[in-house]
């Protein structure tokens, strides 16, 4: 059964950090890489908002998805949504390169490239706004 509660404050933890995102998205790489508070926020914000719309994928998964073949990766928590009805598959396919940008958050890739950056600020505002709307009214939908 699906924890409408824990999924609603997920959802609202995901729209907090995105408002706190969007001044930055005004910045220029340099402004971005030249501050490490700045670039340190925007890296933490990123990586909270994708890790919280995961272990909503997660969730979900779990308490709907139970026939279909387990998932293997970040990313295909995503796809597996879209196998759910929950959004498009276009969609998942765009929000799914979020779980790259996460790995590369945590694991510290070679250190991130300061235009992959600069453009996920933006992309994450997008993205994670309609995925949290895509969300509340697949939960509204299988609660009725």
């Amino acid at each position: 059964m699906l924890d409408r509660d824990f999924i609603q404050r997920k959802i609202a933890l995901i729209q907090d950090d995105l408002k706190h995102l969007a001044p930055f998205e005004k910045l220029t790489i340099k402004e971005i890489f030249d501050d490490f508070k700045t670039q340190a926020i925007i890296e933490r914000v990123l990586e909270r908002v994708i890790g919280r719309a995961l272990d909503i994928n997660q969730h979900i998964i779990a308490e709907q998805g139970g026939e279909l073949e387990r998932v293997a990766t970040y990313r295909d928590t995503f796809i597996r949504l879209a196998d759910l009805g929950i959004y498009s598959r276009e969609f998942a396919e765009d929000i799914s390169k979020s779980a790259g940008l996460r790995n590369i958050l945590v694991h510290e890739y070679n250190n991130i490239k300061p235009d992959l950056l600069k453009k996920s600020i933006g992309a994450a505002i997008k993205e994670f706004n309609e995925y949290s709307k895509f969300i509340l009214s697949f939960i509204d939908r299988t609660s009725q």
